[in-house]
């Protein structure tokens, strides 16, 4: 390392230094919609405490983060996505933090090993390396999340249409329309049906309807299905409507959906495997044909 290198390097460091203090006394200007969020009346309801607890580093780092920045610097936040799993903001802005430290040092530490070894390289190579590498590992929580989002969506519409079917059993035996929901709900041990029984739990202790309850639920979670089984026990529960017929043909159509989407699958993985197929098959007709070509080439010459 030269000793322009050096000076480059210690005048970028002292730039740094001065920059983050200078940014850490300037007064800071929150984000008015994490601001009106965290004075939400659902969120002082929570407990932070006992989360505090047994956070570990990525529940730490990220509450340093939602303290320290505004949410809008980091993108958009996939909320539902993180409903759905169950994961807090603060461990999903932790995990994007660490991915991002880990992206920055990893070119770093390689190119250090790499001088120590002998190999020299060149300045430029570990610093476009390193933020291309934190800015890349730091949308891989994104990716995870919606995958697993998606997979969980999948999941609780299949158990959903069972429980739709349940529901119907139960409004056909005579149980009122909370009544039926309620059972319905604790017949399951799945953690679909678990989700379900707490929310209808919820209203119950708060006095609001049940179909009210998982109406917010479906919001919260983008589950559109979820939402027109609350518009059919809405019309039980305020009309008074017969609602057997509906819900039992809303439990057949969710089925045929979900195997109509599952055909589908099954017929893109069976194009994907008709290709590597012909591609076997051409390999064969070329070793079989060979010697045949070679043998009237030869004989020709």
């Amino acid at each position: 390392m030269t000793a322009l290198q050096i000076a480059l390097i210690s005048g970028g460091l002292i730039g740094l230094g001065l920059s983050l203090l200078i940014w850490r006394l300037v007064p800071a200007q929150p984000d008015l919609a994490s601001a009106l969020s965290n004075l939400a009346p659902e969120r002082s309801l929570t407990r932070p405490s006992d989360n505090l607890v047994t956070a570990g580093a990525k529940d730490r780092v990220g509450l340093w983060v939602m303290r320290t920045l505004p949410s809008t610097s980091w993108g958009r936040t996939p909320t539902k996505e993180l409903a759905i799993l169950r994961i807090p903001t603060h461990r999903y802005y932790g995990e994007k933090a660490l991915f991002g430290v880990v992206g920055l040092l990893f070119p770093v530490v390689t190119a250090f090993l790499a001088a120590v070894t002998g190999l020299q390289v060149g300045f430029a190579i570990p610093l476009f390396g390193s933020l291309a590498m934190a800015i890349a590992l730091s949308f891989l929580p994104d990716y995870n999340v919606r995958t697993d989002a998606a997979a969980a969506r999948t999941e609780f519409s299949r158990a959903l249409g069972a429980y739709v079917d349940l529901v119907a059993l139960e409004r056909n035996a005579g149980s009122g329309a909370r009544q039926a929901m309620e059972k319905a709900a604790e017949v399951g041990d799945s953690w679909v049906f678990r989700r379900l029984a707490e929310e209808l739990g919820k209203s119950r202790w708060s006095g609001v309807p049940p179909w009210d309850s998982l109406t917010s639920l479906s919001e919260e979670l983008g589950l559109a299905e979820l939402a027109e089984l609350s518009d059919i026990m809405r019309m039980s529960g305020e009309e008074g409507a017969a609602v057997y017929q509906t819900l039992r043909a809303r439990a057949a159509s969710m089925r045929s959906a979900m195997m109509n989407a599952e055909l589908a699958k099954a017929n893109a993985a069976s194009e994907r495997m008709s290709m590597p197929a012909g591609v076997l098959a051409l390999i064969f007709l070329v070793i079989l044909a060979t010697p045949a070509l070679l043998r009237v080439l030869v004989t020709g010459a």
